[in-house]
């Protein structure tokens, strides 16, 4: 028999020393006149997992599971004025920091495979940033259009069990190419963009640093072709130009003075000619155009999160606790996506969030529930058989 609920089963799996230590470092609970670190932690995260739509949703929420709390690791259920309050003062760079040391250690704990690309050896990543939207009149520090205010989420997706390596939270006005500068990468990875990052002197700085970068080319890139790479050989037939190719123009050829390999596929189903560019000249096109088709996993990353955790909606109004909901959000993905990996049912992502957010304190064992979560026909007692027969 479980006495504990999935929820505090799930929030168990947290390392709640390395969490301690960056609160000490922080020094997030040192003048705390609300709840602590531990508990605002936890309360966010029923945000997130309960799809809490207000200060007063999280408080009732916790409240209402009674002594329950205690297995949360939590004193006593907080009150909306104690989530208001440590949103708006508690720096989020202590869930920031949480994010990424919770990261590295379910990078331990589970192995991660690859969507596809199986045969390349290199670390990928996919960059990619995404807007949210925000009412101006409410977030008057987030200002975006005249009349729009927005957040941006830069993002650097680690291909392999396809998280976040890295983020970045700005304001909607920030260009993600400003974002990506800051950035660095490991020498010898690829670095998959679209075209929002066109940014030849960036480009250089990636190839001067040893990193691969596969991206689009726009209709307009003027350039002169080198070398046509024979076609013969390639097995995807939708491919109908290899070359190597230099840049022209004043500005680009002295930004990216370096050959580049372009490559041209035409899409049956979307009825369409895709144009690639990329440092690397060894890789046979069919590898290039794989390469980038793979950019719609962190596309489907953006999906997920914003269409089953909370962040198009926020439970305050302050920059700090915007971030905080956010940071929040990704620990929470993070604890998804090991739940998946490590369950033997083959779960889809939002069907296993939607089921776990029916469950939340249900008191059964997390792992067999996980594993096998419907119970089959055959399974059934007669009695129960027998209530429905003639």
């Amino acid at each position: 028999m479980v006495n504990v609920s999935l929820f505090s089963q799930i929030t168990s799996l947290l390392p709640r020393d390395l969490f301690r230590s960056i609160v000490k470092k922080h020094e997030s609970d040192k003048y705390n006149k609300g709840i602590d670190s531990w508990t605002h932690l936890i309360s966010m995260l029923f945000c997130q997992f309960g799809q809490a739509n207000s200060v007063r949703d999280i408080s009732n929420g916790l409240r209402s599971i009674t002594g329950n709390i205690h297995h949360l690791g939590c004193r006593q259920a907080p009150s909306k004025s104690s989530v208001s309050y440590v949103n708006e003062h508690r720096t989020s760079k202590v869930f920031q920091e949480f994010y990424y040391t919770l990261y590295d250690y379910i990078r331990q704990q589970a192995a991660f495979a690859r969507p596809a690309l199986k045969q390349i050896k290199r670390k990928v990543y996919l960059l990619d940033a995404s807007v949210i939207p925000l009412t101006l009149s409410l977030y008057d520090w987030a200002q975006f259009r005249k009349r729009k205010g927005a957040m941006k989420i830069n993002l650097v997706l680690d291909y392999d069990g396809c998280l976040p390596a890295f983020a970045d939270l700005t304001k909607g006005k920030s260009h993600e190419v400003t974002v990506a500068r800051k950035m660095k990468f490991p020498p010898g990875c690829v670095l998959v963009f679209d075209m929002g990052y066109y940014d030849f002197s960036w480009w250089n700085n990636l190839d001067s640093g040893g990193v691969f970068f596969v991206t689009r080319a726009k209709t307009n890139l003027d350039y002169e072709v080198i070398e046509e790479y024979d076609l013969t050989k390639e097995k995807d037939k939708g491919i109908t130009q290899s070359c190597l190719i230099k840049l022209c123009g004043p500005k680009a050829s002295v930004d990216y003075p370096q050959k580049l390999r372009l490559v041209r596929k035409w899409d049956e189903e979307k009825q369409q000619e895709l144009v690639f560019l990329t440092n690397n000249l060894s890789w046979t096109a069919s590898t290039i155009a794989r390469v980038y088709k793979e950019r719609w996993n962190i596309e489907s990353f953006f999906k997920i999160i914003k269409q089953n955790l909370k962040i198009k909606s926020f439970v305050g109004t302050s920059e700090n606790s915007v971030q905080i909901q956010i940071w929040t959000a990704l620990i929470t993905i993070l604890l998804l996506t090991y739940l998946k990996v490590k369950a033997k049912y083959q779960w889809h992502m939002s069907n296993m969030i939607t089921f776990i957010r029916m469950n939340l304190f249900v008191k059964i064992n997390l792992w067999s529930w996980l594993d096998e979560p419907f119970i089959r026909q055959d399974e059934r007692k007669p009695e129960q058989l027998l209530l429905f027969s003639g």
